[in-house]
This record gives C-alpha cells, sequence and structure tokens, in this order.
C-alpha cells in the first residue's frame, strides 16, 4: 500500500503543475456495437467489471482524489474494453494483475466530448482475448460533478473539511473510471488514505474510529450498481442504536442524530416482517452537511441523510423508512436502466409508507401519502404541458436525455399508486406475499419492466384470475381512471381553514370559553382555550393549509398570520418550504428577506431549492431577490442543486 501513496504523490505533484491534456480522439469504429443502455458506452455485453478495486488517496488541499480503479473483468473475447469517464484526467491504463506484479501498460483513447454532453466519454482500452485485470490510473478535476468537496465554514465544527460523493443517475463516472450502468452488479473493495484527523466512510463495511495512518480498507462483498458507489471524509463520530443500526454524524450533532432516528431498529423490524429478511448485514445512516442535494441516499449498508430531517419531533423520519426500504427495492433488485427507475422508486414509496403505516398507524400513512399525492397531481399538470408529456408515464423513453429527469414525482408517487391501486385490486394479503417473493427470486438483479410485467402475469394476476389495467398505468400517460382514492378527514378541515381565512376571516384568532367544575368540594370557573395553535397539527396538516392559502393574500395577512403560528421561524424545513413559496407569491418575501436568505443559504437540499427559487424567480418583484441570494449560496451547494438552480434562474 504504502508503495502506491509514493506513486500518488509523485503523480500529485506531476498533475498539479500540469494542464489538462488535449483529450485523445475515440477510435469510432470500437464504437459502433449499441451501448448497453442509453446513458453508458460500456461494452458489457462484451467485457464487463466482476470486482472493482479502489486505491484513492483523498487531498484536501487540492481537492482531488489520486486514484487506481482495478477492474477485475468477465471477458468473452473482446479487444477492447469500454468505460465511461467525465471530468476525469486519465494518466495511464494497464493490464494485469498487480499483486502479481503482472502490470503491463496499455494504450487507449478517450473519445470527443461537446461541452453539453449528458453521459460524458468513452475511454476504450485496448485488451486481448485473455486480458481479465484493467488498472486506470487517474485524478479527479473541479469538472468531477459527484464530488462535494465542503471547506471548515461549511462544516459544523468549523474546524475541519468535509467531502462526500453522490452518484445516482451518472456522475459515479466523475469520480471513478468504470462501466456506470446500473445493469451491471458488481462487488468492490477499497483502500482511502485521508488526514489522520479524519474518518473515512463507504457503502460498505465501516469502521466506527479513527486510523493512525489515516487508511482504511473497505469490503462490498455483495454485488451492487454503480451508482450505489460511495465516500465520505470528515470529523465523523458513531453511535450505536442497537439490533444492526447506527448512526454517523459530524461530533456536534451526534447526539441529536441518535435521538431523532431512535427508532431505526423498530423500523427494521416492520420492514423484515413485510417482505424478507434484511440482505446487507448492518444498517447505519451517515448524517452529511447541509449542502446534501437531497433528503436521503440509499447507499447500500450506510444511508446518506441530510440535517433537515432533525427537527426534534421525529416528524420527517418517513425519509429514513424510504431510504431502508431501499434496501430491498432499488438496492436489492435494481431497475436495469434509468427508463424504468419507477421500479426503484415506486415500490420503495409504498414500501414506505407500510413501514410508517406500522409506526404511526393508518390515519397518519394516509395522510402523509395523500400530501405527495397532492404534489404528483401539480407535476402532472406542469408535464402535460410541457415538451415532453409523455413523460407522466412511469417507463420512459431517456434517449439522448438526462436520467436525472427521471427523477420525478411520477417514478416515485404514481409509482407508489399502482402499488396501491394494484393492493385494492388484489388484496393487501396476496400483494405482501408477492413482493416477498419478488425481492427473493430477482435478489441481486436487475429487471426492466417487462420483466415485471411478466413476473406480475405469471405470479399475481393469472393465479388469481384478475384483470388488472398495468398496461395503461406503465405505459400510458397521467393517471388511469381507477386510481385509489384516499380520503382524511384531517387534511380536509384544513383546506377548510385556508377557505375561510381566503375569504376574509380568521380561524386561529384567540377563541376561548368557560366551564364550571367541581374541585375538592367547591365550584370553580375554568377558562379552556379553543384557539388553534402550531403544536395540535402534524406538519403535513400544516403543509396543507399553506398550499390552499390564496397566492393573492395581501402582504399584511400573511404578516398577521405568521404572527399567529410562526411559520418563518419553523425549525421544519417542509413548513418552511411551503410558507416561502407562499411569500414569493404573495410578496411577503421582501418582507421576511433575512429568513429566506438564511434558509437558502443554509440547506442546499435541491427539494426545497427549486420551488423557493422558482416562486421568487416568478414574480417580478423578487426576481432579483431570487439572483442576490443565489450568488451568496451557490457556493454552498452540490453540482446537482447549483446545476439546477441555475438552469432555473438563467431560462
Amino acid at each position: 500500500m504504502m508503495k502506491n501513496w509514493i506513486l500518488f504523490f509523485v503523480l500529485g505533484l506531476f498533475w498539479g503543475c500540469s494542464n489538462l491534456p488535449e483529450t485523445p480522439i475515440a477510435n469510432t469504429e470500437k464504437l459502433s456495437t449499441l451501448p448497453h443502455d442509453d446513458h453508458s458506452y460500456a461494452n458489457l455485453q462484451q467485457i464487463r467489471t466482476k470486482h472493482l478495486h479502489l486505491d484513492l488517496e483523498v487531498d484536501f488541499k487540492a481537492q482531488t482524489i489520486y486514484g487506481v480503479a482495478r477492474h477485475q473483468m468477465i471477458n468473452k473475447g473482446a479487444d477492447t474494453a469500454i468505460f465511461d469517464v467525465k471530468g476525469l484526467l486519465i494518466q495511464k491504463v494497464t493490464l494485469g494483475d498487480s499483486k502479481k506484479s503482472r502490470e503491463k501498460e496499455t494504450d487507449f483513447t478517450i473519445g470527443p466530448m461537446d461541452k453539453d454532453s449528458i453521459i460524458g466519454q468513452a475511454l476504450l482500452v485496448n485488451v486481448d482475448s485473455n486480458t481479465t485485470y484493467v488498472n486506470i490510473y487517474y485524478q479527479t478535476t473541479t469538472e468531477s460533478a459527484a464530488l462535494d468537496w465542503l471547506d471548515t465554514t461549511l462544516t459544523s465544527s468549523k474546524t475541519k473539511p468535509f467531502l462526500y460523493t453522490q452518484g445516482q443517475a451518472i456522475l459515479t463516472r466523475t469520480w471513478i473510471p468504470l462501466q456506470d450502468s446500473p445493469s451491471n452488479r458488481i462487488t468492490y473493495s477499497a483502500d482511502v488514505k485521508v488526514p489522520s484527523d479524519l474518518l473515512a466512510l463507504m457503502s460498505a463495511k465501516n469502521p466506527t474510529s479513527l486510523h493512525p495512518d489515516g487508511i482504511f480498507h473497505f469490503e462490498m462483498p455483495y454485488e451492487i450498481p454503480s451508482y450505489l458507489i460511495a465516500l465520505a471524509v470528515g470529523d465523523i463520530g458513531f453511535k450505536d442504536l442497537g439490533s444492526g443500526c447506527g448512526v454517523y454524524a459530524e461530533k456536534e450533532l451526534l447526539q441529536q442524530c441518535a435521538t431523532e432516528f431512535e427508532d431505526l431498529p423498530r423500523m427494521m423490524q416492520v420492514a423484515n416482517n413485510l417482505y424478507g429478511k434484511y440482505c446487507w448485514g448492518r444498517y447505519d445512516v451517515l448524517v452529511l452537511p447541509y449542502s446534501f442535494p437531497f433528503g436521503g441516499m440509499e447507499n447500500p449498508m450506510l444511508t446518506f441523510a441530510n440535517p433537515t430531517l432533525l427537527t426534534g419531533d421525529k416528524s420527517l423520519v418517513s425519509v429514513l423508512a424510504h431510504e431502508l426500504a431501499h434496501s430491498w427495492s432499488g438496492n436489492l433488485v435494481t431497475n436495469h436502466s434509468w427508463s424504468d427507475l419507477w421500479l426503484n422508486e415506486g415500490t420503495t414509496v409504498y414500501f414506505e409508507q407500510r413501514i410508517m403505516e406500522a409506526l404511526s398507524g393508518k390515519e397518519v400513512a394516509d395522510i402523509m401519502a395523500l400530501i405527495e399525492f397532492d404534489e404528483l397531481q401539480n407535476a402532472l399538470k406542469e408535464i402535460q404541458s410541457s415538451k415532453h408529456p409523455e413523460d407522466s408515464r412511469l417507463h420512459l423513453e431517456l434517449v439522448g436525455r438526462d436520467p436525472d429527469l427521471a427523477l420525478s414525482d411520477v417514478a416515485y408517487v404514481k409509482g407508489a399508486f399502482f402499488f396501491k391501486t394494484l393492493e385494492q385490486k388484489v388484496g393487501r394479503n396476496a400483494l405482501d406475499k408477492f413482493l416477498k417473493n419478488y425481492f427473493a427470486h430477482f435478489a441481486f438483479q436487475t429487471i426492466d419492466a417487462n420483466t415485471f410485467i411478466d413476473y406480475l402475469e405469471q405470479h399475481l394476476l393469472n393465479p388469481l384470475q384478475i384483470d388488472f389495467n398495468y398496461r395503461q398505468w406503465i405505459f400510458g400517460e397521467g393517471l388511469p381512471q381507477n386510481c385509489i382514492q384516499i380520503a382524511s378527514p384531517r387534511l380536509d378541515q384544513m383546506s377548510s381553514y385556508a377557505q375561510q381565512f381566503n375569504a376574509g376571516s380568521n380561524p386561529f384568532k384567540p377563541q376561548f370559553k368557560y366551564k364550571w367544575i367541581r374541585k375538592n368540594g367547591k365550584r370553580k370557573k375554568v377558562k379552556i382555550d379553543l384557539s388553534i395553535h402550531y403544536e395540535d397539527r402534524i406538519i403535513q396538516e400544516w403543509q396543507i393549509f399553506i398550499r390552499n392559502l390564496s397566492p393573492k393574500t395581501s402582504a399584511t395577512r400573511m404578516k398577521q398570520l405568521d404572527h399567529d403560528l410562526h411559520f418563518s421561524a419553523s425549525q421544519n424545513s417542509e413548513v418552511l418550504k411551503e410558507w416561502f413559496v407562499l411569500a414569493a407569491q404573495t410578496s411577503y418575501a421582501l418582507e421576511i428577506k433575512p429568513a429566506i436568505e438564511n434558509f437558502l443559504v443554509k440547506v442546499g437540499r435541491r427539494k426545497y431549492l427549486m420551488p423557493i427559487y422558482e416562486a421568487l424567480n416568478s414574480n417580478p418583484k423578487t426576481k432579483q431577490m431570487a439572483r442576490d441570494i443565489f450568488n451568496k449560496a451557490k457556493h454552498n451547494y452540490h453540482s446537482v442543486s447549483r446545476g439546477s438552480v441555475a438552469n432555473l434562474l438563467n431560462n
């Protein structure tokens, strides 16, 4: 290992003082075979990675990873191995087993890339029919979009830096040269050198304490798709929660995280009871800094989570239920390509709702489902009026398009309602048995929509002699007429409050009544508070209330409502997002600019950034405010969020 670190140091000096070389031109004849999926150049049917070993050195000063990606290949007689790269500097490629000192340098070419390229470049390596080991020496660059390098100002300690990766959908190729298709599942291992005062973690078996030399070894013994390879490095502590679950976080947040997520073992028990034994050993959660662009990422054995989940009342732990459910749907059984992301996400949202029903009751689970369904309805309206109304289908056509487009409410919520409607049709017991067998049958495999359909027909619909319009759901636009209907009197009540407020009344003004009671043999008059307080309702109820308020509400009335319910001071990001969107629409945002700016500078979660910036940008009075805040905040965002907001504001 130490020989490698010396090599990295020498290469680091060379790369640090050199400009990126001109990109070699690919031999296009080698690309004549159609790629295995729409977003990868890899010639997987001829030669594919079986196991990947990474030798990595993380240099915070240069904000660079120096690495060797050692691919153990299954070769069916290929003379070229094709890998995916984007934003990487390839130094050399060798063939042979490094453990036997048999590496021999080989020729390689890198295909051209337009500046707007979605999938990056093809790295073509000359091999022969007997080649089983390909070693790619490389370094990351400022164009490695998967990497988020955080300086000390963006960490909790304010004294130590942080690094994390985000690979979904096709960003792993920006920090590792590999065959970046979800259709190819691989095992991996890694030796990672980091500063000795920092802890390194991966989506694998993880340490819980520092190593004096800063060198950590990782093993992922189960085959996973490449987008689930993940790395994080920082001043991180660990707390065990029992039952094979634990939480990692920056040390300043560790106890708060442990308290917020203390129900993880119960979630695990519910999930095991529903759809079979958890197959990954431990289930741990790493809470990242605020720049993380998603609520959670289901990296196997180590879910990445956003600190916006830390509300103090466990009101957003359903996100962890979602990521845990991915241990079955997505990680265990994976979509063959990004066109069928719904097979990952729709199944997972349904599974998540079943976990939350077991923990919180059906009434609350239905409320959560209706909140998401409300978001789906809005998304479907936008899609219908867009250039691609076909994007309201579960199965998407994404040739030449960014696979991130699949990460929409359609895959998540329409997909979940597909399963909820199917449950209504066949019965819960039958669907549970089907899904449990489905996860077992396709464990550690990838499937597409047609494979799912065949299994659905053979193992559920045909045996029960049930007719279900699954093709309309999967390949049709919008929502089929037989979509299950869910009702919630509590949400209806909140909508009614909103309509009362829109009509000019204030359902939240203080209300009291007096009642005579007998205490200690004496009559006593007691004052009873009938007012509606913020803490009287769960977060999802306030979301519906705010969503149903009129965007024509005056700033004066917004201010009064804020005084009564303290929305701008909420500790819950879901409420803040809804309130700040409405504030932008009503121009009340101009009065609470500091609160909005503080939130947008601190939080990098795309789910919150996009609607707030969109609302600010759509109002001529707050349009410049959006740009001013983004210019202050953009360096705090991961490239995924930064690019999304920049595109929004520039359109």
